[in-house]
Parts: C-alpha cells; structure tokens; sequence
C-alpha cells in the first residue's frame, strides 16, 4: 500500500483507507493481546471515519472508543494525559470532565502527521495500558511514531 492511498490530497486528512487501516491494526495487536476491543477513527473534525467491534467486546465500550479518539483529535494530545495537565485544579478538575464525549481515560491518540493533528484513534475494552498498546499499533501501521505516555 502506498502513502497516496493513506492520505487525501490537498488539505492534510486522514482517508478511508487509511482510518481502516488503523482500525484493523489495533483490532490485530488485540488479538495477539488476547483482548476484545472497540476502534475507532475521527477525522481532524471529529467525524467517525472507521469503527470496528470485536465479537464479545464490552458494548459501553463502543461510545468510549469514539470518544477517545475525538477528546485526542480536538486537543491533539493522548486522552491519558489530561489528568496530568488538570494537575490539582479542582475547578478545572470538575468543569473538563463533566464535558460530553471528553475522555479522560488512556486509549485515545492523536494521528499527526508533518505537525498537523488529522484526527485521533481511540481504543476501548482492555486495560489503558492495553488500549494505548492497540492506539499505537494503528499509528505504527500508518507509518506514524506511536505515542509514548508514562503509566506513572
């Protein structure tokens, strides 16, 4: 497969090809994990571009992985992170996370490509470590670096 069928021209966006890509690369690593999992895509947008489930994964887990994917899209940053920059400001504590569809759980990623944030991945049903594990492998099929997040 080449990088033109993963990217669309002009205005830098992730394609169907490539968000597909990337849900079956994390829907692979679970398999080799031995986990069932919810993957999704959102364009730069937040627009759901690729979703597959896994037979037996966690139903609740569906809207999660969504979620994820579109919290990392719109702040470009890994969904694990957001606790860390709330720190120990309890207003911003409570405010941020009463947010729809911002999550602050591990699992969601970025897809940025040359510095630009083209959308985010998200990953539900294992641990966060194991849905960090499953985010970073549909970056890694993008030819993209995955994520490095302490799990301090």
């Amino acid at each position: 497969m080449s990088t033109e069928e993963l990217y669309t021209d002009g205005v830098a966006t992730l394609s169907w090809v490539g968000a597909s890509l990337a849900v079956e690369s994390a829907l692979t690593r679970a398999e080799r994990l031995g986990i069932k999992i919810n993957a999704a895509v959102v364009d730069r947008h937040g627009n759901t571009l690729a979703y597959l489930r896994m037979s037996g994964a966690f139903l609740h887990s569906e809207g999660l992985a969504v979620d994820k994917a579109y919290t990392s899209a719109s702040f470009g940053f890994a969904t694990r992170e957001w606790m860390g920059k709330i720190g120990d400001d309890e207003r911003l504590r409570i405010g941020i996370t009463s947010r729809p569809r911002l999550v602050v759980l591990g699992g969601g990623v970025p897809i940025i490509a040359g510095g630009i944030c083209m959308g985010g991945i998200g990953v539900s049903g294992g641990t966060e470590e194991q849905d960090e594990v499953c985010a970073n492998a549909a970056l890694e099929a993008l030819g993209l670096l995955p994520i490095v997040t302490s799990t301090e």
